[in-house]
C-alpha cells in the first residue's frame, strides 16, 4: 500500500471541501470513506446546515460527471433512468440516458419523491446498473449517490423504506458550526460562488487506484471478531429493533479499512471500528426510528461490548 499516495489524495480532497465547509472535517472524512468504498451517503439534518454545499464541493473535488436531481412528488422513475424516444431521422427508437448515468449523483431532498421513484434508485445503488425497457446498462465507475433529507418536516415527504436506507453506506449529520466559524462564513464570499470556482483535484485513475489499495488494509482475527461481536449484539432479542444484516457487516469491515488507510495505517485497530460504527450501522437498525434513537442504540452497544487488545 502506497501510504504517501493515499495521504496526498486525502489531503487534496479535504482541503478543497474545507474551503466551502468549515469545521466539519470528520463529516468530510466520512464522505470520503464512502466514496472510496463504493458506497452511498445519506446526509440528514435540518435546513441551512450546508448539506448540499458539502456534497457539491465534494463532487467538484473528485471530478467526473456530476448531476444534481431535485426530488419532488411529481418526479417519475423514467426521469432518473432515461427513456426510449423515436428518432424520426433514423426511423428507430433510441435510448436517452437519464441523470443517473453520471459518476456522482446529488439526490436533493430524496424523501420528497414518491416510493415508486425512490425505488428507481435501488438497482443503481446496489448493482451499479440500470434496467430500462428490458435492457440493462452499466453505470460509470466509480459511482456514488449522495442524498439529503430533512428529518423534521414531514409534510409532503415519503419516508425511505428500510430496503432503501440499508443501501446507504453511511448516514451522516452536519450539525451547527461554532461561533467563530459561522461569523467567518457570514462575512466571506457566498458558498455558491466559491463552489463555481472549484476544480477537480484528483483523477478517476487515482480514485480507482486508492480504492484498490484500501482493500489491502490488514484486519486481524481479533479485530474482525470485535466487528462480529458488535453486529451480533444488534441481533439480541432484547434490542428494540431488528439486527444488522450481512450487508451492514460488510460495510463495517470496508469502512474500517478505509478509516485506517486515511489515518495513515495499513492495519485496522478497534478505534477505527468505533469511529465508523455509528454512521455505518445506526440507520440500518430501523428506518422508522429517529436519528437520535438509532445512534443511541449503537452507542450503547459500543459501550458494553468488550474491546480486544490489538495484536499487530
Amino acid at each position: 500500500m502506497d501510504q504517501k499516495q493515499i495521504s496526498a489524495y486525502k489531503d487534496k480532497i479535504m482541503n478543497t471541501c474545507g474551503k466551502i465547509i468549515l469545521g466539519k472535517e470528520d463529516v468530510i472524512l466520512h464522505v470520503l470513506e464512502c466514496w472510496l468504498c463504493g458506497g452511498h451517503v445519506l446526509l440528514e439534518d435540518v435546513p441551512g446546515t450546508g448539506k448540499t454545499m458539502l456534497l457539491r464541493a465534494f463532487a467538484a473535488a473528485v471530478g467526473g460527471s456530476f448531476r444534481r436531481i431535485q426530488f419532488t412528488p411529481d418526479l417519475l422513475p423514467s426521469d432518473l433512468t432515461g427513456i426510449q424516444y423515436y428518432n424520426r431521422k433514423s426511423d428507430e427508437f433510441e435510448f436517452r440516458p437519464g441523470p443517473l448515468f453520471a459518476s456522482v449523483i446529488l439526490a436533493d431532498e430524496i424523501n420528497r419523491a414518491t416510493p415508486r421513484t425512490q425505488s428507481a434508485l435501488l438497482e443503481a445503488m446496489e448493482e451499479k446498473q440500470i434496467t430500462a425497457d428490458g435492457i440493462t446498462r452499466k453505470l460509470p465507475e466509480p459511482f456514488m449517490v449522495m442524498a439529503t433529507q430533512n428529518p423534521l418536516e414531514s409534510y409532503g415527504t415519503f419516508a425511505l423504506p428500510e430496503a432503501q436506507t440499508d443501501r446507504f453506506f453511511m448516514r451522516l449529520k452536519m450539525g451547527y458550526m461554532n461561533r467563530s466559524q459561522e461569523m467567518e462564513v457570514m462575512r466571506r464570499t457566498p458558498a455558491r460562488t466559491l463552489i463555481e470556482e472549484l476544480q477537480p483535484v484528483v483523477t478517476n485513475e487515482e480514485t480507482l487506484e486508492v480504492m484498490r489499495q484500501i482493500k489491502e488494509v490488514f484486519v486481524s482475527d481479533d479485530t474482525a471478531g470485535y466487528m462480529m461481536d458488535l453486529i451480533e449484539a444488534t441481533r439480541d432479542p432484547a434490542m428494540p429493533e431488528r439486527g444488522i444484516s450481512a450487508r451492514g457487516t460488510i460495510a463495517l469491515y470496508a469502512a474500517s479499512q478505509a478509516r485506517a488507510a486515511l489515518l495513515g495505517r495499513d492495519y485496522v485497530i478497534p478505534e477505527d471500528v468505533q469511529d465508523v460504527a455509528v454512521p455505518v450501522l445506526a440507520h440500518r437498525m430501523s428506518a422508522a426510528a429517529s436519528m437520535k434513537e438509532s445512534e443511541a442504540w449503537i452507542t450503547s452497544i459500543l459501550q458494553r461490548v468488550p474491546v480486544p487488545t490489538e495484536k499487530v
